[in-house]
């Protein structure tokens, strides 16, 4: 591929990734190649090839004779997916505390600014800033593949949080964030793997996971669990 095709591609796949985060782009929603191609002046082809790089990222699923759909993750994938976030996001707090570039907490810090600018005015580009504080925090690491991995599942999320969320917190999310960084700058390992992992554990919360009861008799079990003590 030309540089310029390839530019073109880059520029198509941000874009079409960032209506996915901010939730312009509702999953389940069909994104026809001549659609996206006129909206945006470019060919099929560089749609195309914007499309498979977000199908690599899990964001956007090829239906055989249908085309190309903002993906739906199950419960059960979803479930998954923050198991591994949480995973790999302790493991770029343990890196953090033990090597931070020296321009880290400057960049951490301007991050949380944006977070806070964005308070209360708008939620989808509230959820895409904070999860970019987190793909931000791995890179710092100087791992290229962790951060490649955090990337991807943050991304996920978001998607995830798109369809399943209750609600989204943006207070809570940018105070905990500034204690991330807070704790890391002390070294304190534990203290930063602590309010990562309730941190992660609320933002896994707003999304209804777990199957949802479909009769009257198991919603009411619980309750008649009571009147039986």
């Amino acid at each position: 591929m030309s540089e310029s095709k390839n530019t073109l591609t880059n520029a198509v796949h941000d874009l079409l990734r960032k209506a996915i985060i901010e939730q312009a782009l509702k999953p389940g929603m069909r994104l026809p190649e001549d659609t996206v191609g006129e909206q945006f002046g470019v060919s099929r082809t560089i749609v195309r090839h914007a499309l498979v790089r977000l199908e690599n990222e899990g964001l956007v699923i090829t239906r055989r004779n249908r085309g190309a759909f903002v993906a739906e993750p199950s419960r059960e994938e979803a479930q998954q997916i923050f198991e591994v976030r949480r995973c790999l996001e302790h493991e770029v707090i343990r890196i953090l505390c033990d090597r931070m570039p020296e321009s880290g907490y400057d960049q951490l810090n301007a991050h949380v600014r944006l977070e806070q600018g964005a308070k209360g005015k708008d939620g989808p580009v509230s959820i895409r800033l904070a999860g970019e504080f987190h793909v931000l925090l791995a890179a710092l690491t100087g791992n290229e593949v962790l951060a490649r991995y955090v990337s991807e599942v943050v991304l996920r999320c978001s998607l995830i949080m798109s369809m399943y969320a209750r609600s989204h917190s943006s207070d809570c999310a940018v105070d905990e964030h500034s204690q991330i960084i807070e704790a890391i700058r002390e070294g304190d390992k534990d203290r930063a793997m602590h309010i990562m992992g309730h941190h992660l554990g609320a933002v896994a919360g707003r999304a209804e996971l777990s199957p949802k009861p479909d009769s009257i008799s198991a919603i009411l079990s619980h309750y008649g669990k009571e009147l039986a003590q």
